[in-house]
């Protein structure tokens, strides 16, 4: 299955959470369609794990071989699978990327990534999916720091989480640890996830 390319907002409200990480799509609060409004019918449990499953998936923009592949990798990593899964998504360069503020979104993060942007260690990394280590240094590349996408997603940045640095002259970041499950994506049930891909 190839990765999603259709309209994120509808997705945003059929799923009930914000993929952009904005907010702004669930105005309103309810699916897209002439029937959004009305009252849906109770979900069975597996329509309630696989739409779970759809949330992250869609979230970090993966297909669903690269989804599970990452999935299975964790179920071999000391921890709660879960949680190994969340954070392993997290390491990802484009999430970083996208987490640093060099982009608006992670779709915007995964292009700058692609297009040769962005550097890890000094070195250009054109792969969205390369995960990145502790205390490696994310930066842009010189001839792409004066793009204008980069400046103004960095001046509408909102946070930078605990578990990177930024150096704003530099335009460079460290990930400086893993992240705890209470700065990860909190809604997500992940325990359904590991439950989906149980059955």
């Amino acid at each position: 299955m190839a990765r999603y390319t259709g309209p994120r907002w509808k997705l945003s409200r059929r799923l009930g959470i914000s993929l952009t990480g904005t907010g702004k799509e669930l105005k309103r609060p309810y699916p897209p369609g002439q029937h959004g409004p009305t009252q849906r019918k109770k979900l069975s449990e597996y329509a309630l794990q696989l739409q779970e499953k759809q949330k992250l998936r869609f979230m970090y923009g993966l297909n669903e071989k690269q989804f599970h592949n990452l999935f299975k990798k964790a179920g071999k990593m000391k921890g709660v699978h879960g949680v190994n899964f969340m954070i392993l998504l997290e390491s990802r360069l484009d999430n970083l990327v996208y987490r640093l503020g060099f982009a608006r979104t992670r779709p915007q993060a995964r292009q700058l990534v692609v297009h040769g942007h962005i550097t890890v260690n000094g070195k250009k990394v054109d792969r969205p999916s390369y995960q990145v280590a502790i205390g490696d240094e994310i930066g842009v590349r010189e001839k792409s720091k004066n793009l204008t996408v980069i400046k103004e997603a960095l001046e509408d940045r909102a946070y930078l989480p605990e578990y990177l640095s930024f150096d704003e002259n530099q335009l460079s970041g460290v990930y400086l640890r893993l992240p705890e499950r209470s700065e990860l994506p909190s809604e997500i049930n992940e325990t359904l996830i590991v439950e989906f891909y149980s059955r």
